[in-house]
């Protein structure tokens, strides 16, 4: 019913709107446990018209339930990775090509052709384990881009430092990885990365002491010379944004976030205000596409987000986000 071309193309406000409308119907209808949530809500399907109506599934429901649409056969699972403590989400995926075809206009839409980067990944807790969609990210990112090194280098410092000052002069790097390990990294081997892209992930995955996104890149941008990036992307969410400036988020045309009223789910705050952040995924069709997250926001103008932090009495992830 749904293509990726249908998807993941550029709309207007009022095209993403409609389309986000046609996405909820079919979802409503067709994915158990958001349509038990709805029915839970006293809510009728038909009387939702616009985009401010639509009821948010809340994340946690990826911990307890299967979220996908009743019919679909599930190709892969995609795990977060939580704490000791935790219960984990479950991120049930029934066409793993159109997610890859979301990785491949997300970063086209955002940074242009694979095959002029090469990929550093540093992200040790993630590739130690199985079912991380930041994995998978990553490992579609190093074959499209046609590299042949597919290291992900995990605590080796030495031979990233070795790969990072060889790269080939014809391809750009972008240098990704989880938080604790970019400021290990940082600590043992400054250099001058000022022609990279360096992207940071968040979490320190209870390795380092919590500290602010502001404080995290002035420490990497002093050590590796260069502007500091940041993706947002969790397990529950197939599409992820970047935040390539002064640490404001923007999401590809086909994702939309909005920020709900703290004390009233049912009510958005104004621009320069903070809110609960809500998000609108076409990627996660075959799961849900409209979720109510744990995380804090506040939109500078439009279409830059600043992440804020999460609610205090919501579960700390392994892939958390730091308060500022």
């Amino acid at each position: 019913m749904f293509t990726a071309q249908d998807l993941f193309q550029n709309f207007t406000e009022q095209e993403f709107e409609a389309k986000a409308i046609e996405i909820f119907q079919h979802q409503a209808i067709n994915n158990l446990i958001y349509n038990q949530f709805i029915n839970h809500l006293k809510i009728e399907i038909s009387t939702i018209k616009k985009l401010n109506q639509i009821p948010f599934l809340p994340i946690s429901f990826f911990k307890y339930f299967e979220i996908k649409s009743n019919k679909d056969v599930v190709q892969k699972i995609f795990v977060s990775s939580g704490t000791t403590n935790s219960s984990t989400s479950r991120h049930l995926v029934t066409d793993m090509a159109m997610y890859h075809k979301q990785l491949e206009q997300s970063f086209k839409y955002f940074y242009g052709d694979f095959v002029d980067y090469q990929i550093f990944p540093l992200l040790p807790a993630y590739a130690e384990r199985s079912g991380s969609s930041l994995i998978e990210m990553v490992d579609f990112w190093m074959k499209k881009s046609g590299q042949e090194n597919d290291s992900y280098y995990l605590y080796d410092h030495t031979k990233l430092a070795h790969d990072l000052i060889s790269k080939p002069k014809n391809k750009k790097g972008i240098l990704i990885g989880v938080s604790f390990a970019l400021l290990d990294f940082a600590q043992n081997f400054p250099m001058d990365l000022s022609e990279f892209i360096i992207m940071e992930t968040g979490g320190m995955k209870g390795r380092k002491k919590e500290i602010t996104r502001h404080e995290l890149h002035h420490i990497l941008s002093q050590s590796f010379k260069s502007n500091i990036q940041s993706e947002y992307g969790m397990t529950e969410l197939l599409s992820q944004a970047y935040a390539k400036e002064n640490g404001l988020f923007e999401t590809p045309p086909w994702m939309k976030i909005l920020l709900r009223d703290p004390e009233d789910p049912f009510n958005y705050v104004k621009q320069g205000n903070t809110g609960g952040i809500n998000v609108i995924d076409f990627a996660n069709i075959h799961s849900c596409s409209f979720i109510a997250t744990d995380d804090l926001g506040r939109y500078v103008q439009h279409n830059q987000l600043e992440i804020l932090g999460r609610f205090d009495n919501s579960d700390v992830r392994g892939c958390n986000l730091m308060t500022l």
